[in-house]
């Protein structure tokens, strides 16, 4: 039997991991950003309804990319 330098499989799916979580940390944190600014604006703006609920977005969004974060890491020391 030939021995196999490469597990083409288990290389596939970290590569399709490490992309699909990039991509995810980014879009969360993103939007994140875009909720503070619009909290911002509102609030300058005088719109406090619409200013709390773009804060409770930023909020959401940075919870979100936090807890992808920690779930990385949970996934890295436990292997």
């Amino acid at each position: 039997m030939i021995a196999s330098i490469v597990e083409t499989k288990e290389l596939l799916q970290t590569v399709a991991a490490s992309v699909i979580a990039g991509l995810g940390v980014t879009v969360f944190f993103s939007i994140a950003v875009y909720g503070a600014t619009r909290f911002a604006d509102l609030s300058r703006n005088e719109r406090p309804a619409a200013a709390t609920a773009a804060a409770a977005l930023a909020g959401l969004a940075l919870a979100g990319c936090i807890a992808a974060v920690v779930f990385g890491v949970i996934v890295m020391t436990n292997k």
